[in-house]
């Protein structure tokens, strides 16, 4: 598994005892025999900060929301239902909410480049007025989405019969073949009223009086607006986007740049990271991911090919050519192979709720770090230990240039991967915790997981 999630949702029963896993919800259920069209593929998922709506983007560029209903059907806040003790009965529940085409495949003339739809990041952004934002973004192109509730009234009691009505109403105008004086307000003297363009007849003496329109009922439904296109910043694949604490910016990130945006300016970006070499010859690493601090705004995160993560602190300069703080783990000589630099790329990071901490993922293991202190990781977890004596195979058939993401529980005790085969590990990472779970994204869940994955 590639992203944590997948169209599986694993939920917890009991929080003051061990955690007992149970299976959830399955999103996307096809008919037996029906095949899963590449299309439908999932490639990105994301929870909002308060974990009631998800979004997911798919190889064909669209996202689909859902949004959380369990917690409609019980009383009290939602912090107080996530520390009540849950029964089977009682797990979240996600239902479909909405989905939209976000991107079409494009062809860039000046490269002679296919730009494929596929979602590669979703971001949410805050809400406002009870509509929802987010970032979306393929290879090339970030979009921003507003999808906001719209009511639309019917309307009865009209003077006419519905049925002969045009357009929005009856706006006819008469046609009269005498040449009758007119007089004041468009009247007309003797006029026969009797003969319309549209077809329509007055009843015998006409209307006896006015019914004035009567809104019957109201009808919501969900629209998906773009509302900014933020595109030809990037000369590279765009591998990630992140979010800034104040709710004005966000960065996108490829593999040789970092650009800093504002949400409602799609026209220009400030480059602030830039690692490209004057001769590309002298390229040693790049980019493989870029997350903002989580309180911070002036704080953000990269990390490099060479399995270091570099802390910029955005007040220093406009362009960070300059960390302020180099995370990195040197491997002894002795035990260096042709494989080290290959598996010790980071390929995704993530900060703590409270940004004490940053979660790296390579090839073989998850690491937690500790941003004040920089000698080396306060964890680190085996993933793929096992693999170490296929590392030739895997390279053969290059899945060991395959990429993998990681997060952290809400709470900071826990952190996730995804690994083969529809697995994904669970750790506990409190103090003195020895949690290691491996779990199957299946329908199911009675299936044995080997114990040595």
């Amino acid at each position: 598994m590639n992203g944590i999630g997948g169209e599986e949702v694993m939920a917890r029963a009991g929080a003051a005892r061990p955690l007992e896993w149970k299976f959830a919800q399955v999103f996307g259920e096809r008919a037996f025999g029906e095949e899963v069209q590449e299309v439908d593929i999932i490639s990105a998922i994301e929870f909002d900060k308060t974990g009631d709506h998800l979004a997911t983007g798919d190889r064909g560029g669209r996202v689909v929301l859902f949004n959380r209903t369990d917690t409609r059907d019980h009383g009290g806040n939602r912090r107080d239902l996530e520390t009540a003790d849950y029964s089977p009965s009682r797990h979240p529940e996600f239902h479909y909410k909405t989905e939209f085409q976000s991107h079409e495949p494009e062809f860039d003339y000046l490269k002679s480049l296919e730009i494929e739809e596929k979602i590669n990041k979703i971001r949410w952004c805050q809400t406002a007025n009870s509509a929802l934002f987010l970032l979306s973004t393929n290879d090339k192109t970030i979009k921003f989405w507003k999808v906001q509730e719209k009511k639309v009234k019917k309307v009865c009691d009209m003077n006419v019969d519905p049925s002969k009505a045009l357009g929005n109403g009856i706006v006819c105008s008469s046609i009269s073949t005498s040449s009758k004086p007119c007089i004041a307000n468009g009247g007309c003297v003797n006029r026969t009223f009797n003969y319309l363009s549209t077809g329509f007849s007055f009843p015998p003496g006409g209307i006896p009086f006015l019914h004035l329109p009567r809104v019957m009922s109201h009808e919501t439904s969900l629209v998906a607006r773009c509302r900014r296109i933020y595109a030809h910043a990037h000369d590279y694949h765009i591998n990630s986007i992140s979010n800034n604490s104040d709710g004005e910016t966000f960065i996108s990130a490829d593999d040789l740049r970092i650009n800093l945006w504002n949400l409602e300016i799609s026209s220009q970006s400030f480059n602030i990271v830039d690692v490209k070499p004057a001769n590309m010859e002298d390229l040693t690493e790049v980019i493989t991911s870029a997350e903002f601090h989580p309180t911070h705004c002036n704080m953000l995160a990269y990390s490099s090919s060479k399995g270091s993560i570099r802390l910029i602190d955005l007040r220093q300069s406009a362009l960070c050519d300059t960390h302020c703080k180099l995370f990195e783990e040197l491997e002894a000589p002795t035990s260096r192979s042709f494989f080290t630099e290959i598996i010790a790329s980071i390929s995704d990071i993530k900060f703590s709720k409270d940004g004490r901490h940053i979660l790296s993922r390579d090839y073989m293991t998850l690491k937690l770090w500790d941003i004040n202190m920089e000698s080396g990781p306060v964890a680190t977890f085996q993933v793929h230990e096992h693999l170490r004596p296929k590392l030739c195979d895997l390279y053969e058939n290059d899945s060991i240039f395959d990429k993998f993401e990681c997060c952290l529980s809400g709470d900071g005790l826990r952190v996730a991967t995804g690994s083969y085969s529809n697995l994904f590990r669970v750790f506990g990472c409190s103090e003195g915790s020895t949690e290691a779970t491996t779990l199957e994204a299946n329908k199911n869940p009675m299936r044995y997981v080997p114990k040595h994955v």
